[in-house]
């Protein structure tokens, strides 16, 4: 990826999107989460060679409010957040360095299911975050000779993409890092690779 075309995804999705790419933790999990100093491509320049734009994330909607600073989300340093857990399972993977974004935008909410309860009322509100997020990839991922794989977190985003993206990218599933059934990072750890690869890693 070149500096032009990070820097406009940058401008353009910023404040919906990050990347797969965390500060390294300290003594505790969840420490350096929110550093965002990893994003300054004038101290940080290397960071470009870590970026897999045909790899992305894709999580519901934003839970915590709206996002003020650009490539935030994902990168949640609050005592509840669990954005950590994302970092413990990818770190030194090759899925580090992927682009991460939401399905739905400027749509906060924390309940999962008034998320699903707003779209059943509201079918049409599908087609227009869809197409945003087509749009979206086709900015992030560009020419890319490699096929784009989608990775939902969670049953919700997983059926949205499947119906309207499998033809195009291969689609993967993982479990939400919020979901209360993973408590710590190991236990989210193993349930991604499980889904990803059949095993633990």
């Amino acid at each position: 990826m070149t500096r032009a075309t990070f820097d406009l995804i940058k401008e353009k999705y910023g404040y919906y999107s990050s990347w797969a790419i965390w500060a390294d933790a300290g003594g505790k999990p969840k420490s350096n989460i929110g550093d965002l100093r990893i994003f300054d491509m004038d101290a940080n320049p290397s960071v470009l060679g870590e970026l897999k734009p045909h790899i992305v994330l894709v999580g519901l909607n934003i839970s915590r409010g709206l996002i003020h600073k650009p490539f935030a989300n994902f990168h949640d340093p609050r005592p509840q957040g669990t954005d950590f857990k994302i970092r413990h399972a990818f770190k030194g993977t090759e899925y580090w360095g992927a682009y991460m974004t939401d399905l739905f935008k400027n749509l906060d909410e924390k309940d999962s299911n008034k998320v699903k309860a707003l779209i059943k009322n509201d079918p049409s509100i599908i087609a227009a975050h869809v197409n945003f997020l087509r749009d979206e990839l086709r900015h992030v991922v560009g020419k890319s000779s490699k096929k784009t794989t989608l990775i939902a977190f969670g049953d919700v985003v997983y059926t949205h993409i499947q119906k309207n993206f499998s033809a195009e990218c291969e689609v993967k599933k993982i479990p939400h890092y919020a979901s209360q059934n993973y408590n710590n990072k190991d236990l989210y750890k193993k349930a991604v690779w499980q889904s990803l690869l059949g095993s633990s890693s």
